[in-house]
C-alpha cells in the first residue's frame, strides 16, 4: 500500500495561488487575513485533508500542550471518576491526555511513565500500582523540571506534591462506627501494599480498636487484591472462622459487595448477623440490598485539584515544591448494611 503524501501549507498556497505566509496565517485564523480569504483556505484545508503539525510547533515552543496520567485501572469507578475530573480542567486549559494503566504491576507503570517521557508530556499525573515501592523511575522527569503529581496512592516523598484523603481517620471513624453499633469482633479486609491508602487505613482500624479497648487479632486481617472475586474468596475464610465476626469493614465497595452477597446466600443476615462497611462510595454501594455504609471519596474533586496544581506548576503561579500535601475532605455514609440498632429495633 502506497502511502498518501502529507498536505502542506506550501500545497494549499499554490492550489490557491496565494502566498504560504497567507496560509499560516489564516490557519492560525490571524485577524490580518481577511475573513473572506480564511473561509477560503479553510475550506481548501479541509477539502485536501491537511493535518496541522501541532507536535512540531510545539516542540520549537519546548511545550506539547500534552499531560500524561498513569492509573493502576481504568475499569474502576473511583479512577473514571478523578479522570473525568482531570479532563475537564486540563481540557477548559487547551491541554490533551495521554492516559495508561499499570495494571496493578510496577513494571507496567515503569515502561508507562518512559512512555510518557519520550512522548515530551509538559506534565505527569500518577496514581501508583500495588507492588510501587519507590518513585526512581520518576527521577527523568525532575531532572527534566517536568512536574509529576501523585493523587490517591501515594509514597511519601519531600520532592513531589501528592493528593490525598485522610485516609487514617476515615478508617477510624469507619470502625468506631461499627463498635457503636455492638460490633467487638471486627475483619478487616486490605490490600497486601505499602502504599499509603492501606497502610494508614490498617492504622485507623488498629486506632479504633485500641481507643475502645478492643484487642487487635492478626487473624482479623483478610489480605486479597480487593477485587469482587476477592470478596467472595473472604467470604469463605469468614464462614469458617469461630467465633465469627459480627462486623466488617472493607477497603473497597468492590470487594465489600462480593463478600456481602456470598455471605448472603449462605444465610448471613446482614446487618444483624455481621454489619459493612466499604470504602469510596461508587455506584455498586447503592445498589446492593441492603445498601452499604462507606465513606465518600471525592473522586472528580481529587481529579480537578490535581489537574490545577499541575497547571499552576506550568504557568509559574507556584513552584514545585510549594504544596507537598494537599488532603481532601470525605464524608462517611451511614447506610442500612451496618445498622444493626435500627434493624433489631424494626425486627421487634
Amino acid at each position: 500500500m502506497i502511502n498518501e503524501k502529507e498536505v502542506t501549507i506550501y500545497d494549499i498556497a499554490d492550489k490557491l495561488k496565494v502566498s504560504i505566509a497567507t496560509v499560516s496565517r489564516a490557519l492560525k485564523n490571524d485577524p490580518v487575513v481577511n475573513i473572506k480569504t480564511r473561509k477560503k483556505i479553510f475550506a481548501m484545508a479541509e477539502e485536501m485533508n491537511y493535518r496541522s503539525n501541532n507536535f512540531a510547533r510545539n516542540l520549537r515552543n519546548s511545550r506539547t500542550e500534552t499531560i500524561g496520567v498513569i492509573v493502576p485501572k481504568l475499569n474502576s469507578s473511583f479512577m473514571s471518576s478523578v479522570i473525568a475530573g482531570i479532563e475537564k480542567v486540563l481540557n477548559a486549559s487547551g491541554y490533551h491526555l495521554i492516559i495508561s494503566q499499570s495494571s496493578e504491576d510496577v513494571k507496567k507503570e515503569i515502561a508507562s511513565a518512559k512512555t510518557m517521557f519520550n512522548n515530551r508530556v509538559d506534565g505527569l499525573l500518577v496514581s501508583l500500582a500495588y507492588d510501587t515501592t519507590d518513585l526512581k523511575h520518576f527521577d527523568i522527569f525532575s531532572k527534566k523540571n517536568i512536574p509529576v503529581i501523585f493523587f490517591d496512592r501515594v509514597l511519601d516523598n519531600p520532592h513531589y506534591t501528592n493528593i490525598l484523603i485522610d485516609n487514617k481517620k476515615a478508617a477510624k471513624q469507619a470502625t468506631e462506627h461499627l463498635i457503636s453499633q455492638g460490633c467487638k469482633r471486627i475483619v478487616h479486609i486490605t490490600a497486601s501494599s505499602k502504599l499509603n491508602v492501606y497502610e494508614e487505613r490498617l492504622k485507623g482500624y488498629q486506632e479504633a480498636l485500641a481507643t475502645h479497648k478492643i484487642k487487635f487479632d492478626k487473624k482479623n486481617i483478610i489480605t486479597c487484591n480487593l477485587s469482587f472475586e476477592s470478596g467472595e474468596a473472604a467470604a469463605k475464610l469468614i464462614l469458617k472462622m469461630k467465633p465469627m465476626p459480627d462486623g466488617i469493614f472493607a477497603t473497597n465497595d468492590n470487594c465489600a459487595v462480593g463478600c456481602m452477597l456470598a455471605l448472603k446466600q449462605a444465610g448471613i443476615r446482614i446487618p444483624d448477623d455481621i454489619a459493612f462497611v466499604g470504602f469510596n462510595n461508587d455506584p455498586v454501594s447503592k445498589v446492593i440490598e441492603p445498601n452499604l455504609t462507606t465513606i465518600n471519596y471525592p473522586g472528580y474533586e481529587m481529579g480537578e485539584v490535581a489537574a490545577q496544581s499541575l497547571i499552576n506548576h506550568l504557568s509559574g503561579t507556584s513552584t514545585m515544591h510549594a504544596t507537598n500535601k494537599i488532603i481532601l475532605r470525605w464524608e462517611f455514609l451511614a447506610r442500612d448494611s451496618s445498622q444493626k440498632i435500627k434493624s433489631r429495633a424494626k425486627n421487634k
